[in-house]
C-alpha cells in the first residue's frame, strides 16, 4: 500500500516577493516638478503611502496626474511608479497597470520599473505578458536577481522548462538571499533533482540557525520532503517533528510524519499521529488512505476498512483505494466483498498489474479456475518479473488440465525462482499427467535437494543469530559454536562467515578473521551470480 510521497503544502506565496520596496522620492525629484506645490503634494503622497494610509496616497496621487494631465503634461516617472504601487497595493491591478506603463514611457531604460508592470500582470494570472515585461527588466539590468527570479516564475507556471534556469541564475545573482534560494530549491525538487534541492535547502537552514524568519519552517518542511523521497527515511522525521513544534495544527506535515514513521517501522507511535490528522482534516484522502496502511500493518483489518470506506467515499473513483481496500478485505479471508474492490481497481487503471494478480490469487481460491487464469495472465503480461504469479498460473492451467500451458508456465517459475522447491513439485504434476514419469522423477529429486538446501540455511540462520548473541554477550567460545554450526548446516552461510571474522578479530587472530571475510565476500560473490 504504498504510495507516492505529496508535495510541499505550507509553501511561501511565490508572488510576495514580486513587489519590491517603495521607492523613495528625494529631493532630486522633487525638483523636478515645476512648481514647488508640486512636489509639495508628491512627497505628501509618498508620507501616506509609507505609513499604509493608501486611501489618502491614491487620493493625492490622483489629484497631482489630473492637474499635470489638464496642463496637457506628465508626472516624473518615479512618481507614477509610486501611484502604480499604491493602486496594486489596494487591489487596482488595471490602474496600476495603466500608470506603471506611464511611468515606463517617460524612463524606458528603467528596469525596476518592467519588474514591477511584470508584477502586475502576475498578480492577475496573465503570465505571457508578465513574462514579457520581466525578461525586458532582465535585458536592461541582467544583474537583479529579483528580475530573473520573477521571470522563472512566470515560466514556471506556463511550465516553461526553461524556468529551472532562470531561477538558477536568481540564486546564483544573490546567494544569500533565502527566499530566492528556496524558490530555486522547490523548483528543483519539482523537476525531480531532489538531491541538489536538499543541498539548496540545507544551505539556507545553516545560513538562519536559530531565526525567526518564518522562511525556515517552509524551508524545513520542503527538506523533510525531499528526503523523505530519496529513502532517506529516518533524516526526515526530526524536521517533520521541528515543523509540527512550530505548526502543531498542520495536517500535512502530520500525515508524512505518520508515514515516515510507519515506513520505519515505529507503526505504534504513527497510528496516534495519523489519527490526529483525520481529525484536523476528515476531507483529506491520504490521511485516510496513510491511516489504514498503518492500521493494516498493525493487523487491524477492520479499522483499516472503515477508513479506506471513508476515503472512497470522497475519491470513488480513485483505483489505489478501491485496490487497499480489496487486501485489507483478503486479510480477513472476505473474498466475497474483496474481488468486487479488486475488479474496480483494475477496470480504473488497466495498466497496474498488483489488482489482476490478486483477482486471479482469489479466483483461484473460489475455484473460478478460468477467471483465475484470465487475471493471472494480464498482470504478468504487465509485469512479468513475478516468480511466484507464473507458479500460480502453472497450477490453475494445471486443474484446467492445460498441460502445455502449465508446463511453460511452471518452467518459467523456476527460471526466475531457482531456489524454491515447489515450482519442481506441481511440475512433476504436470508430467505425470503427460505420461513423463522419468521426467517428473527428475523434478522431485531437484525439489528435495532444494528442500534440504533451505532447511540447512534456515538451521543455519537460527545458529547464526544464536552465535550473534553470544557476541553480543561477550561468550567467544559459544559463539564460535553456533558460527561453526551454522557453517556445518550451509558452508556459504555469509552472516556466519561474518560473526566468525568478529570473533577471530575479539581474539587478535588478525589473520584467521581476514580469512572469513574472504570467504564471506565470496559466498556473497557466489551468490550474485547464481
Amino acid at each position: 500500500m504504498a504510495r507516492k510521497v505529496p508535495s510541499t503544502a505550507s509553501e511561501l506565496r511565490p508572488w510576495r516577493l514580486l513587489l519590491p520596496a517603495l521607492l523613495c522620492l528625494s529631493l532630486q525629484d522633487a525638483a523636478a516638478f515645476q512648481t514647488s506645490d508640486t512636489a509639495a503634494q508628491a512627497n505628501r503622497a509618498l508620507t501616506y503611502q509609507r505609513a499604509g494610509d493608501l486611501d489618502k496616497a491614491i487620493a493625492t496621487y490622483s489629484a497631482l496626474d489630473a492637474a499635470a494631465k489638464a496642463q496637457h503634461k506628465s508626472l516624473p516617472s518615479a512618481v507614477l511608479a509610486n501611484y502604480a504601487r499604491a493602486l496594486a497595493a489596494t487591489g487596482h491591478l488595471e490602474g496600476a497597470a495603466a500608470e506603471m506603463k506611464a511611468a515606463i514611457a517617460g524612463d524606458p531604460r528603467n528596469a525596476t520599473f518592467e519588474d514591477d508592470l511584470g508584477s502586475i500582470y502576475a498578480r492577475q494570472q496573465q503570465w505571457p505578458e508578465a513574462q514579457s515585461h520581466f525578461a525586458a527588466a532582465t535585458k536592461l539590468a541582467p544583474t537583479l536577481a529579483t528580475a530573473h527570479l520573477h521571470l522563472g516564475l512566470a515560466m514556471q507556471a506556463q511550465g516553461a522548462p526553461e524556468a529551472l534556469h532562470e531561477l538558477g541564475r536568481a540564486a546564483k545573482l544573490a546567494p544569500q538571499n533565502s527566499a530566492i534560494a528556496f524558490e530555486y530549491g522547490k523548483a528543483l525538487a519539482s523537476s525531480g533533482d531532489d538531491a541538489q534541492a536538499t543541498s539548496v535547502f540545507q544551505a539556507i537552514l545553516a545560513r538562519h540557525n536559530a531565526s525567526a524568519d518564518p522562511i525556515l519552517m517552509d524551508t524545513t518542511y520542503a527538506l523533510a520532503l525531499a528526503l523523505q523521497r530519496t529513502g532517506k527515511i529516518s533524516e526526515s522525521i526530526p524536521l517533520l517533528r521541528t515543523v509540527l513544534t512550530k505548526q502543531p495544527n498542520n495536517a500535512e506535515a502530520m500525515i508524512n510524519l505518520g508515514m515516515a514513521l510507519s515506513q520505519t517501522q515505529q507503526t505504534a507511535q504513527a497510528l496516534p499521529v495519523l489519527q490526529r490528522a483525520v481529525a484536523l482534516a476528515p476531507s483529506n484522502v491520504v490521511a485516510h488512505q496513510d491511516l489504514a496502511a498503518a492500521l493494516v500493518q498493525l493487523n487491524q483489518f477492520a479499522d483499516a476498512i472503515v477508513e479506506l470506506r471513508a476515503a472512497l467515499a470522497l475519491a470513488p473513483d480513485l483505483p489505489q483505494l478501491h485496490y487497499d481496500l480489496g487486501f485489507a478485505y483478503k486479510m480477513q479471508d472476505d473474498a466475497a466483498n474483496a474481488i468486487p474492490e479488486l475488479e474496480a481497481a483494475e477496470r480504473l487503471d488497466p495498466q497496474q498489474a498488483e489488482s489482476p494478480y490478486l483477482l486471479g490469487v482469489l479466483y483461484m481460491q473460489t475455484g473460478r479456475y478460468e477467471d483465475a487464469a484470465r487475471e493471472l495472465k494480464t498482470a504478468l503480461s504487465l509485469h512479468p518479473q513475478n516468480g511466484d504469479g507464473w507458479a500460480t498460473l502453472g497450477s490453475v492451467y494445471s486443474k484446467l488440465d492445460k498441460l502445455p500451458e502449465a508446463t511453460a508456465a511452471l518452467e518459467e517459475a523456476i527460471k526466475q525462482l531457482p531456489q524454491q522447491p515447489d515450482p519442481h513439485l506441481t511440475l512433476a504434476g504436470v508430467l505425470v499427467k503427460q505420461n513423463r514419469p522419468a521426467e517428473a522423477t527428475e523434478q522431485r529429486k531437484q525439489a528435495a535437494v532444494l528442500m534440504k538446501q533451505n532447511m540447512n540455511r534456515q538451521r543455519a540462520e537460527v545458529a547464526t543469530h544464536a552465535g550473534e548473541s553470544q557476541l553480543k554477550s561477550g561468550d567467544l567460545a559459544g559463539a564460535t559454536i553456533q558460527f561453526n554450526d551454522a557453517l556445518s548446516y550451509d558452508a556459504n552461510y555469509v552472516e556466519a562467515h561474518i560473526g566468525l571474522a568478529k570473533v577471530y578479530d575479539a581474539q587478535g587472530k588478525k589473520i584467521e578473521a581476514a580469512a572469513e571475510r574472504q570467504k564471506a565476500q565470496a559466498a556473497k560473490l557466489s551468490s550474485s551470480t547464481r
